[in-house]
Parts: C-alpha cells; sequence; structure tokens
C-alpha cells in the first residue's frame, strides 16, 4: 500500500487524512499535543483578572496549552497547535465562504453537499437563545442588517451554554476534526522541518519529535499545517510563497449592561454580512485577558464582534506575522465599529461607557493562492507532482468569514483528485 504523510489535523489535515485512508496508508503527523479543553469556570478565572495576572500571553499559554498567541504592534495573532488544530478553539461555525474559489472557476458543490450530510450541522441552537441574544437580534432587524442564525457544528441538545466556545467545548456538543482521526496513525509533538524534493517528487519529511530529528519516506504528502505553519514548511522546502497574507482582522465593541449573562451563550450565534466585514455577538475572551478596558463582570456586558476581510497584504517570517493593515481595512473596521456603537445604543448603553476590544486575527492564509489555471487541479505548479497544500494557504483571497467548512470542502475535492 502507498504510503501518505499529511502534515496537520486541522480542518484540511484531518478531511485529507480520513479520504486517503481508504487506500493510502496514512501517517498524519501534528507539532502539538493533544486537546484538552479549558475546564475551570470563568467565573473563578473572572476573580484574578484585576490583578493583571492574566495579561501576558506566556501565562495565557500555561493555561491553555493548545492556544499560540503571538503579540505584533497592530494586533494580535491567535491560532490552535494540538490535535484537530484550530477547529478546538473556533466557534463551531459552518458557513460557506467559497465567493473567491467561484470567482477562478472552482466550483465545490458536490464537496459541500457531503459535508452537509457528513456532520452536524446545524441552526437549531436559536431555540436556546437567551433574552439577551433574541434583543441583539431584533434590533439589528430593525437596523435593517438582515441578521440570520449561523450555521453550527454542533449537538445542541448537549450545549450547557456555558460560553467555552473558543476555548474548548467540555462537553462534546461542538464537532471539531478529532472525530474524523479515529484508525489513523497520528504522532504528536511532531514538528515538520521541510521536506525532501527531487525530479518534482516529495520524497522525504524531515521533522522534530522531542530531541529526535525524524524523517517519513511518502508517496503522497499534504501539507495543512494551517496560515502559519504551512508557508514555513515550504520556503523551508524551497518553494517559494507570496507575500499576500489575510488574516480575516477581528475587532470587538462592547459596553456594560447589568446582568445579561451574554458570557453564558453560544458564541456567534447569527451573522449579519456587510461590505467586507461580518457582525456578530461575541464574548470576547481574548480582550478579557489582555484588554484593561474589558475590567467590567463579563456576566454584565454585551459584546458584538466585526470580522473582517482584509487587503491580502502580508507575510509570516519564521511563524512570525507580519501584518499592517491598509487605509482600506481600517475605513471597513470603522464602518463596522459604527454599525456595533448604534447597535449597542438601540439596546440602552450609555455612548460615553461603549469601548473597544483587542484587534486580533485568526484566519491566516492567502500566501499560495490558487488562480484559475489551477481550478481542475486545485495544484500550483510551484509543487512538487505529489505534493498538496490542503489548507487556507491556498485560498484566492480573504474571507472576512468563518473557513472551516471551506477548508473542509477544498480538502475533499484534493483527495479525491490524489485517489482519482
Amino acid at each position: 500500500m502507498k504510503k501518505a504523510i499529511v502534515i496537520g489535523s486541522g480542518a484540511g489535515g484531518a478531511t485529507a487524512a480520513k479520504m486517503l485512508s481508504e487506500r493510502f496508508d496514512v501517517t498524519l503527523l501534528e507539532e502539538g499535543k493533544a486537546f484538552k479543553p479549558f475546564s475551570l469556570p470563568m467565573d473563578t478565572l473572572a476573580k484574578f483578572r484585576k490583578t493583571g495576572l492574566y495579561l501576558d500571553e506566556r501565562m495565557i499559554q500555561l493555561l491553555l496549552p493548545n492556544m499560540r498567541i503571538d503579540k505584533e504592534p497592530e494586533m494580535v495573532m491567535v491560532y490552535g497547535r494540538g490535535l484537530g488544530g484550530t477547529t478546538t478553539l473556533a466557534t463551531g461555525n459552518a458557513i460557506r465562504a467559497d465567493e473567491g474559489l467561484k470567482k477562478i472557476g472552482i466550483n465545490l458543490d458536490e464537496e459541500f453537499m457531503e459535508l452537509y450530510d457528513e456532520l452536524p450541522i446545524t441552526t437549531d441552537h436559536q431555540r436556546y437563545w437567551s433574552p439577551i441574544t433574541k434583543q441583539t437580534f431584533r434590533v439589528m432587524e430593525e437596523m435593517g442588517l438582515s441578521p440570520k442564525p449561523m450555521p453550527k457544528l454542533l449537538r445542541p441538545h448537549k450545549c450547557t451554554r456555558c460560553g467555552h466556545c473558543s476555548i474548548g467545548c467540555p462537553t462534546g456538543a461542538k464537532w471539531d476534526t478529532r472525530e474524523l482521526l479515529d484508525g489513523i496513525r497520528i504522532i504528536t509533538g511532531c514538528k515538520v522541518t521541510k521536506i525532501d524534493i527531487d525530479d518534482r517528487q516529495a520524497r522525504r519529511v524531515h521533522a522534530i519529535k522531542g530531541m529526535r530529528k525524524v524523517t517519513f519516506d511518502a508517496d503522497v504528502v499534504i501539507v495543512a499545517a494551517g496560515g502559519m505553519g504551512t508557508p514555513e514548511i515550504l520556503r523551508n522546502s524551497g518553494i517559494n510563497c507570496q507575500p499576500t497574507l489575510f488574516v480575516d482582522p477581528v475587532l470587538c465593541v462592547a459596553a456594560p449592561m447589568a446582568g445579561v449573562k451574554q458570557d453564558r451563550q453560544l458564541l456567534m450565534p447569527f451573522v449579519s454580512t456587510r461590505e467586507r466585514y461580518i457582525l456578530s455577538p461575541y464574548m470576547d475572551w481574548l480582550s478579557f485577558f489582555f484588554n484593561k478596558k474589558w475590567y467590567h463582570p463579563m456576566d454584565g456586558m454585551v459584546s458584538m464582534m466585526i470580522k473582517l476581510a482584509d487587503v491580502e497584504q502580508g507575510d509570516v517570517v519564521k511563524r512570525k506575522m507580519k501584518k499592517t493593515l491598509t487605509a482600506t481595512d481600517h475605513e471597513y473596521l470603522k464602518r463596522g465599529v459604527d454599525d456595533c456603537r448604534e447597535i449597542l445604543l438601540r439596546m440602552g448603553a450609555k455612548e460615553e461607557e461603549i469601548f473597544l476590544g483587542t484587534l486580533n486575527a485568526g484566519h491566516p492564509g492567502g500566501m499560495l493562492p490558487l488562480t484559475a489555471a489551477e481550478a481542475e487541479t486545485l495544484h500550483s505548479p510551484l509543487l512538487p507532482d505529489n505534493m498538496y497544500v490542503a489548507d487556507a494557504t491556498i485560498l484566492p483571497q480573504a474571507l472576512g468569514l468563518p473557513p472551516i467548512l471551506t477548508i473542509m470542502a477544498l480538502a475533499k475535492r484534493i483527495a479525491k483528485i490524489i485517489l482519482d
């Protein structure tokens, strides 16, 4: 049986590994360790917030070992490193975001339909919305923002509405890609450094496991180490990437409102799609840790998220984000802030009490973007013939939307091409 090496266990890697395991001897290499959700009640943690103890990212990574946080001058980059990748820390959104792919001739209708059949995708969670969630939805409807319930990778009957979606679901209500990996050989704590390429063939994968250097021979290699990890592996292997990084920046706008308990609700229960950004209710735990303005009790605040489709301009150097938002980005971000201010004011907030969260990014990608010439193959000519990239690195434009389902659809198509 031929050997396939899959690098990364997130949305793209796990999807490809599961499909290829039908006919390949698959080994999945994951840099992180097994994922463990954050188990302490946030109420307990909040008691220590005023001490400033958790304002350092190193302390946060002790509490959440699978979360990686890099502080840059303009924003903070957040991503997962562990079994399941960022899917364990994402809010489980299952929204289709393939407009940019359609523009270059890539139609993934078949793959999306398969995912709808295979995964627990639902909007049934709206039956459990709290009064503050329902009020926010009504206000946004009145403003003509056309909010829609967010499709979720969720088993609503298991959800306890603890608000931990972005730090690890403790009940198994939220689906993540670890559920695809039963029966697949997985090596955790294994950091891939480079791939040997000869005569347009990927021959050997080099990695570090603990203190040892290890290698893996392969007939097929799938690189799905995420928008931060994949460019480094490709460049170390002699494959150039472009300085076209997008990160889908997120900024939250909040105000104190006594006793609303938004922190005890499903994150991002619905979404309003605007030009180049979306709006959604979101309790911003990152700002809770980092931002001194977030000193109010978390159960007495309302927070709105802006997620922006930024200009594809930036780079990753040694897994560090090099990204500066453009004037266009700032203009659309300002429009989003104005929308959120109006929402909060209509809900009863006081103008002088509205404040901003920490600008952060969690959806890096776009540094080996597909073009119309690769619409059939989903394979860049820069890659050896038996190596594919199956994560956000190949997306041709910023989404400004949750990317999990779209990455999975791409990985499905890539696996089918390999199997064919």
